[in-house]
């Protein structure tokens, strides 16, 4: 018995382009899965300066996929964070936790060893509506 389960790509030109063969964000079901996103300087193809600034980027590409797919950061229910430095994680926090300060969701954060186009974070989630 072949189990088929729809799919929608999403895409909004209101974030930025993918930088790879990879979508935005798919919906299955009533679930949300949003692309890793990044801390780029809004029309253009730089990023921001600062781990401060990257992180309020990255977000808000990351709210606007969201809103693309009809939800909000209230929506959400996991996500993974990635740091190219791991003593950025205070900054990035105070950041981050600007946007979800009211029932976060779940999240894991890890330091790696370097992210796409030299960022400093990338934020991916997982959101349910």
């Amino acid at each position: 018995m072949e189990n088929k389960t729809e799919r929608e790509v999403i895409f909004t030109t209101s974030a930025p382009a993918p930088v790879g063969p990879y979508s935005q964000a798919n919906r299955v079901g009533n679930m949300v899965f949003v692309s890793g996103q990044l801390g780029f300087v809004p029309g253009e193809k730089k990023l921001a300066a600062t781990v401060e600034e990257q992180t309020e980027l990255a977000l808000s590409n990351l709210v606007k996929v969201l809103q693309a797919a009809g939800l909000g950061p209230e929506n959400v229910v996991k996500t993974t964070c990635f740091l190219a430095d791991m003593e950025d994680f205070p900054a990035f926090n105070r950041v981050y936790g600007g946007l979800f300060c009211e029932n976060p969701p779940a999240r894991s954060c890890f330091a790696v060893k370097t992210l796409p186009l030299g960022a400093l974070v990338e934020v991916e989630a997982i959101a349910v509506g």
